[in-house]
């Protein structure tokens, strides 16, 4: 249904034989370090806690930036953000008295009520203090029309690896002898009330390289999952395979996704028992049915008939003239070459579609009339971000929320047609008065033109005094947007600071072209972008490198280390969150394999080569000056491996270097578990950014 937020990479954790070499024949003396939860990494990890702890929870600003951090974390007045599933509206919730959160549900009409009652299905902290875990709500699989059985995905600590669990949200609890997958990273989707699609570890051989599943099965009710039926199997050296079930009013679709690389698939249809492969592009995004059309998102230009769609086009066709063999494609939306088709969210009779230009959002309703697509614009806020929370399949609602780094979050509803009205919306969590957002650009080191968002004091004086923070990630195709942000407006913007975002190659901001531009050997691409933006920001007086930081996680993590190993001279407060920064090791450890796509394969030579020039692993040196680097990770992070962070530390610290480390012991990939953890990691990230900055 709707997408609110973008995830990052992978998922599937699995545990690999450790090689014992690195760079070339280089034995690796902090291989140690990758075993998560040895006693000797243990110790280090506690260690460096300690010591990080005693200097940046003693500044001057910390104890405050925590307790509102927390304070607006934990704040009534947020948005609960909710999907609508049946006649009801369900939302996640976590505060100061629910600090692993409820799973509730309420009707429209209480939601739009400024104070709405809820009816609580699930208490994560009563059921973790039952049973002596620390369980993390992962979300929810609901059976389709009425939504009164779910699969519910629970994990310890926050890993992607979940226990699954039926659940009956008539009765609110568990049904016993129901539907269960013991800890592991599965997928799931309901054929019917007594049927599954499953994929999960079955076994020896049945995960691929990348440690996701590699063989899909249907499970019947009351059979045991060692006697379900395969339903389609990969190759090992594929990414994943997911079977799963779309429904739309008209009739429901089984689908089988077979994963080759992060960026290539094989779609097929399962009809009247047969298995039928799609003749789409490899790297084209099967993008579900609407009204029967089949729907495609293409990364390349696709010449089928007598017809060329252009890259980034998305386009449809009548699903049974498809199977009867026409070819004969309709174009939804074509983009050009400063826009973006970001999403797009079905309700029962209109397509609701996301387009970026020049990195500012428009949201479309598609409707099929006669065949042929008709649009309106939605009737929004101008020069912000929006984005699609929920659509509902039985109606023409949805809701949809407007932002912007200095406009709080609004919510919208939005119903068949009519103009759409806030009906939920945050306060200021700071004052906004005083500061302004402009829109410039850099140019990189090939030329290009490089977009970026500056928020600033108006009284900015452009003498390179001013403590500036750059945020960047710059892959996977995720588009780095204006959002707004209670913590950095209350310890970054109201104090003074500067906040840059840029908006990178690598990235989706433009489409699949600004992502390809940055792929594999044109890596490199995106890191000069960043410096670009840096150097653009220094040239323009704004900052200056003595008080100019970065911030990145997971790819941005990346990122950050790359921007410190190659030019230590431009910055002085590096943030490196989530990591990966071994690129000769990453395929081998949990979902690395999985990201070749991105970054290529470091054990073929050639690839090697153009890996090699950048890794900061590898480039790490003795002799060079670098700031006071603060590495953030998690020893629940089973999507990147929390031995990046670790090994880079320790390396680092062996050469003289000085670094700050954090490891949160959960929290998954996201690093923080609950409000308090991410109050917690907020408060150490500002108080090392004022320290390095000020």
């Amino acid at each position: 249904m709707g997408q609110h937020l973008k995830a990052l990479l992978g998922t599937i954790m699995v545990f690999l034989p450790l090689s014992t070499t690195w760079a070339g024949d280089e034995a690796d003396p902090y291989l140690w370090l990758e075993e998560v939860h040895g006693e000797k990494p243990r110790d280090w990890v506690k260690a460096h806690n300690e010591a990080t702890l005693s200097v940046l929870k003693t500044q001057s600003m910390f104890e405050e930036v925590y307790a509102k951090t927390l304070e607006v974390l934990d704040s009534d007045v947020r948005i609960p953000y909710p999907s609508f599933e049946g006649k009801y509206l369900y939302n996640f919730w976590k505060d100061k008295n629910n600090e692993r959160g409820l799973w509730r549900r309420t009707t429209l009409a209480e939601y739009r009520k400024p104070s709405p009652k809820w009816e609580v299905l699930l208490d994560i902290d009563k059921l973790s203090r039952e049973e002596g875990e620390q369980w993390v709500f992962k979300g929810a699989e609901g059976l389709y029309p009425d939504y009164t059985l779910f699969l519910v995905h629970l994990s310890r600590g926050g890993g992607d690896a979940v226990v699954i669990r039926e659940f009956d949200a008539e009765a609110k609890q568990f049904v016993k002898d129901g539907f269960s997958l013991v800890e592991a990273k599965s997928g799931v989707s309901w054929k019917d009330r007594n049927t599954l699609y499953v994929q999960t570890d079955f076994g020896p051989g049945s995960l691929t390289d990348s440690g996701y599943p590699r063989i899909a099965k249907r499970w019947k009710r009351g059979t045991s999952l060692s006697n379900a039926a395969t339903v389609f199997e990969g190759e090992s050296k594929d990414v994943e395979v997911h079977c799963r079930v779309i429904n739309a009013p008209e009739r429901q679709y089984d689908v089988i996704l077979r994963g080759i690389t992060f960026y290539t698939s094989n779609t097929y249809v399962i009809e009247a028992g047969r298995t039928i492969k799609l003749d789409i592009p490899d790297d084209a995004q099967f993008g579900g049915f609407f009204k029967n059309q089949m729907l495609v998102r293409l990364r390349s230009n696709w010449t089928v008939g007598a017809k060329t769609h252009c890259q980034g086009s998305l386009i449809s066709i009548d699903y049974d003239k498809y199977l009867q063999g026409d070819r004969t494609f309709d174009t939804v939306v074509e983009p050009n070459d400063r826009s973006n088709v970001v999403s797009f969210s079905r309700a029962r009779d209109l397509l609701v579609v996301n387009v970026l230009d020049n990195v500012k959002s428009n949201l479309y309703e598609y409707r099929l009339k006669d065949g042929r697509w008709d649009h309106r614009k939605v009737d929004a806020p101008p020069l912000g971000t929006l984005g699609v929370v929920t659509t509902d399949e039985q109606s023409d609602q949805y809701l949809f929320t407007y932002e912007g780094f200095l406009t709080p979050t609004s919510l919208y509803y939005a119903s068949d047609g009519q103009a759409s009205r806030a009906i939920k919306k945050l306060p200021n969590f700071f004052d906004p008065s005083g500061l302004k957002t402009e829109q410039l650009e850099a140019v990189s080191k090939d030329g290009t033109r490089i977009p970026y968002f500056v928020v600033h004091s108006r009284q900015m004086k452009p003498d390179g005094s001013n403590p500036t923070l750059l945020y960047g990630y710059g892959g996977f195709e995720i588009e780095m947007l204006p959002s707004y942000s209670p913590a950095t407006g209350i310890s970054w913007l109201t104090k003074g600071g500067i906040y840059v975002l840029a908006n990178i190659r690598g990235g989706g901001e433009f489409g699949p072209r600004w992502h390809q531009a940055a792929l594999k050997e044109h890596r490199q691409r995106a890191y000069d972008d960043f410096i670009a933006v840096a150097e653009d920001l220094v040239q323009r007086k704004i900052t200056s490198p003595k008080h100019l930081g970065i911030m990145g996680g997971s790819n941005g993590g990346l990122l950050m280390g790359v921007m410190f190993t190659e030019r230590p001279d431009l910055f002085h407060a590096v943030v490196c969150m989530v990591p990966l920064l071994d690129m000769k090791r990453y395929n081998k450890l949990l979902a690395g394999a999985s990201w070749m796509a991105e970054y290529g394969d470091p054990d073929i030579s050639e690839e090697w080569a153009y890996i090699s020039k950048y890794s900061p692993y590898q480039n790490v040196r003795a002799d060079a000056k670098y700031p006071q680097v603060f590495f953030y990770t998690s020893t629940a992070d089973d999507r990147v491996h929390p031995g990046h962070a670790r090994k880079m530390a320790a390396k680092m610290e062996a050469m003289g270097h000085k670094v700050y480390y954090y490891e949160n012991t959960e929290g998954g990939h996201a690093a923080a578990a609950t409000n308090k953890q991410l109050a917690l990691r907020t408060a150490l990230s500002y108080s090392y950014l004022w320290m390095q900055l000020k």
